[in-house]
């Protein structure tokens, strides 16, 4: 079943209408988030007449709504306080892909790593 809110795909998950997102947020009028989409900060995607944003969109709203309401982190600051993040999280995802690998490698491999790692 589909409310008006949200979009479920065919992929079967669920995304949210603009209106969906902007009830989440009180104090977050339809033109700021739309500025937000202009500017590349948060990526959502257009379904005439509407955008939709993917639970991933939703919690980078969040996070921006965090830093510009709770922490008043300029607009001008933005772009690099989220360029920054976004390295970080990829830096991570390559960090977990390591320590997968690392994993499946035999103990005195990973033996061997690790004494290097602590030098």
């Amino acid at each position: 079943m589909e409310s008006k809110a949200s979009v479920q795909p065919a992929g079967g998950f669920m995304m949210l209408r603009l209106t969906a997102v902007i009830a989440l947020f009180p104090d977050l009028g339809e033109a700021e988030l739309l500025g937000w989409v202009e500017r590349g900060w948060v990526q959502a995607e257009r379904q005439e007449p509407d955008w939709v944003f993917e639970d991933i969109d939703v919690a980078r709203v969040r996070l921006i709504h965090d830093f510009r309401r709770t922490m008043d982190v300029s607009e001008e600051t933005m772009p690099l306080v989220l360029s920054l993040l976004d390295q970080v999280y990829g830096l991570r995802a390559q960090m977990q892909a390591l320590a997968q690998a690392l994993e499946q490698q035999p103990d005195d491999v990973r033996a061997a790593i690790l004494a290097r790692l602590r030098r």
